[in-house]
């Protein structure tokens, strides 16, 4: 059977405490044997899920806490951003490709991390969102 490392971080609405919990997660994914490529990977959609969660979520609010999940087994990493805010509909975001979009300031956030991990899941309220990261894939996607 499978050793799993599993940890869970709550921090408040700070893109400081975000850059800890990057810090953190990246070496956790170094240390169990992940390749840089896939380590770039995990950073900048982590990046992305906890500034989503911050800044779009929980509107900066430091009273407001993120709790990030992390579980690392042989096959995968996975990684579970969840914020105090009302969600979203990722469904309903506008597609950052087309030219109209191209300008805007936002929008790319999801794009990025659908683009970097094997598998990207939201729940029904979209106020929580999952990262998986398997071993055995290259970037950008399997």
């Amino acid at each position: 059977m499978a050793k799993t490392l599993e940890q869970k971080l709550v921090i408040r609405s700070d893109r400081s405490e975000a850059a800890d919990v990057e810090e953190k997660i990246t070496e956790l994914a170094r240390q169990a044997g992940f390749r840089d490529s896939a380590v770039f990977a995990i950073r900048l959609a982590l990046d992305e899920a906890l500034a989503n969660a911050i800044h779009h979520g929980n509107r900066e609010d430091p009273a407001k806490k993120v709790t990030i999940q992390v579980a690392i087994d042989d096959e995968k990493l996975v990684l579970t951003v969840a914020d105090e805010g009302a969600g979203f509909k990722p469904c309903q975001i506008p597609d950052p490709t087309i030219e109209e979009n191209l300008e805007r300031p936002n929008g790319r956030g999801v794009m990025l991390m659908r683009a970097y991990m094997t598998e990207v899941n939201f729940n029904e309220v979209g106020n929580q969102v999952t990262l998986i990261k398997r071993r055995d894939c290259d970037l950008p996607t399997c």
